[in-house]
């Protein structure tokens, strides 16, 4: 067994600390202004490309928005949402799309790159591996991270201003940012109630 102290790997300690830190901090609790630098970000990407992968396909891509970037996500995802919506735009919506990136330090666009020797579920659940290691990643580094999948995220007219193709994914975005306000207390139903244990 390899001993933590030898390797500096994280006591199990620190390491449940760490998992149980996470939070999904939207991008209205993140300090205005404040801006993550680069390498730190790229750090968070290199661990997310640790993620876990059968025959090794790899599928995950990001898109990496900062500074005018911002801008121009906000502009692409809102007027997309509007010409899409037409006659049913829900303005509370488009206006959402259009500042939320602002929010932000760096929005991540999160995309699936399809390999058709996997069945496309085992590419969707290697993709989120790989967000969660860079949402543990941006807890380590006093981050905070959220998860979206709302707004444009399914729609087939997305994916080429991402790079991606007809059969690729877009799963979301990734908002980053330091946080204005610590998270409150996270809770959990008891892991007993989800687990069934077969001795014999």
């Amino acid at each position: 067994m390899l001993d933590p102290a030898e390797t500096s790997l994280p006591t199990p300690a620190q390491f449940d600390a760490l998992i149980r830190a996470r939070r999904s901090i939207q991008p209205v609790q993140f300090e205005p202004g404040r801006v993550v630098p680069d390498d730190v970000v790229q750090q968070l990407l290199e661990n997310a490309n640790w993620a876990p992968t059968h025959k090794r396909t790899e599928p995950w891509r990001f898109v990496v928005f900062t500074g005018a970037g911002l801008r121009k996500l906000a502009d692409f995802q809102a007027g997309l949402y509007r010409q899409q919506a037409g006659e049913f735009v829900d303005e509370k919506k488009a206006q959402k799309l259009a500042q939320n990136p602002l929010l932000a330090s760096h929005v991540i666009a999160i995309g699936l790159k399809r390999h058709h020797v996997l069945p496309e579920i085992e590419e969707v659940e290697a993709v989120a591996c790989a967000v969660q290691n860079l949402h543990l990643s941006a807890v380590a580094h006093g981050l905070g991270g959220y998860w979206g999948s709302g707004g444009i995220t399914y729609l087939e007219e997305a994916k080429p201003f991402f790079g991606l193709g007809p059969e690729d994914k877009l799963l979301g975005f990734f908002y980053l940012g330091y946080v204005a306000q610590p998270p409150g207390r996270n809770l959990r139903k008891p892991i007993a109630e989800k687990v069934t244990w077969v001795t014999e």
